[in-house]
């Protein structure tokens, strides 16, 4: 028959969530008036939460991503695996 087995990946779950919280934090870096990018590479570089603004909770939502799983997810990503 046609039916095509769904496969599930625990990373795509994970991906998604770590997804919506960057955007979260882009977002409020932008409104804010940062670079966005660059705040985040420093972020992701140094694990210091203070290259992330306050505004709308950004700082403890980036805090919640284990930066491993970041770095992990964005590579994912960026070659479409």
């Amino acid at each position: 028959m046609g039916d095509a087995t769904a496969i599930f990946s625990i990373h795509d779950k994970k991906d998604y969530e770590i997804h919506e919280i960057v955007q979260q934090v882009y977002d409020a870096l932008k409104e804010k008036g940062y670079n966005p990018v660059n705040q985040l590479v420093g972020y992701i570089l140094s694990e210091d939460p203070t290259y992330i603004t306050t505004y709308k909770g950004a700082r403890s939502l980036i805090r919640k991503v284990d930066r491993d799983d970041l770095l992990q997810a964005m590579l994912r990503s960026y070659l479409n695996v």
